[in-house]
């Protein structure tokens, strides 16, 4: 028989594009989510998607099936919601800061959103890059910092969000462009383009340059990533930046992508939180939205690391 959890974890093997990263998103083992689609194809008669293929690929049952999770799942989540509000518990405040100055692609539909679901919750963003956002979560100004760099702070929980890759970009022509991958030394003699924030925020400094005591020639300094973007593209330096950020400018043939070591430079976004406020269904609803959203609009990005 056909199950809400079944609609759920076909439309996670959509959004993950393997069964490996949808059970990480479920918190299932890969086999329990392997038997529960062989489980369901076999009551059903039919195959769902077709294995071993890369994006994943679904058949005309599966695609009817996410056909009715696309409808139905929404309308669950917005049920839930109201009975949350039937509950109890619906105002609030929900101040929050990032210190990720690209987070804005997906955090904005995730406050769109928000701001629907819960019209009672007083909502405020402001930009980290101009204050130290964690010490004022501590004090109780704010009430979420999206932020890759956890600090650990008493009273302060940090809930993963999801994985992503930190990468440089150069142009198409540069010498880089045609090396398998980067390693510090080749920053050595480059101007570097970054953000206008402290270094010891930037992971291509702190994990990457630092621990091989290599210095960049330069460092330039821009607010806009279609400024640096542009930059890198005339030739006038190299910018390091998360794979999600550069796949617009990268999959256009605008700049060249390239890891960061030979194994690549993984790190994880966060939301730093108040232990008080974990429980609070709007922020509950909120962490949700903000997970369901990054992994819908963002490219190269994975549930969080252990």
């Amino acid at each position: 028989m056909l199950e809400i959890r079944h609609l759920k974890t076909l439309h996670a093997l959509r959004e993950a594009d393997s069964l490996v990263e949808a059970a990480e998103r479920l918190h299932l083992t890969q086999s329990a989510l392997s038997h529960q689609f062989k489980e369901l194809e076999s009551q059903l008669g039919l195959s769902l998607f077709i294995r071993k293929t890369k994006p994943v690929r679904f058949t005309s049952a599966g695609l009817r099936l996410l056909q009715l999770a696309d409808s139905l799942l929404p309308q669950m989540r917005a049920a839930e919601r109201d009975l949350t509000r039937l509950a109890g518990g619906t105002a609030g405040r929900l101040h929050m800061a990032i210190e990720c100055h690209s987070c804005f692609q997906w955090l904005m539909p995730t406050i769109d959103q928000f701001r629907d679901a819960w019209p009672e919750v007083e909502l405020d963003l402001a930009s980290g890059f101009s204050f130290a956002p964690l010490p004022a979560l501590a004090r109780g100004d704010l009430d979420l910092v999206v932020t890759s760099d956890p600090v650990e702070l008493a009273g302060i929980t940090y809930v993963p969000l999801f994985t992503y890759e930190a990468m440089l970009a150069v142009g198409n022509q540069h010498p880089l462009a045609g090396k398998p991958y980067i390693v510090p030394e080749d920053l050595a003699k480059e101007i570097l383009i970054t953000y206008p924030v402290e270094r010891d925020r930037l992971d291509i400094f702190t994990r990457f340059l630092e621990p091989a005591d290599v210095e960049p020639a330069q460092v330039r300094t821009s607010e806009l990533t279609v400024m640096m973007m542009q930059l890198v593209a005339s030739g006038r330096g190299v910018c390091g930046l998360p794979n999600w950020a550069l796949h617009e400018y990268s999959s256009r043939g605008y700049v060249t992508a390239k890891r960061l070591g030979d194994k690549g430079l993984f790190a994880t976004l966060y939301a730093g939180i108040r232990a008080d406020m974990l429980d609070a269904p709007f922020m509950r609803d909120f962490l949700l939205t903000a997970k369901d959203t990054s992994f819908a609009t963002l490219e190269g990005v994975s549930a969080a690391r252990n």
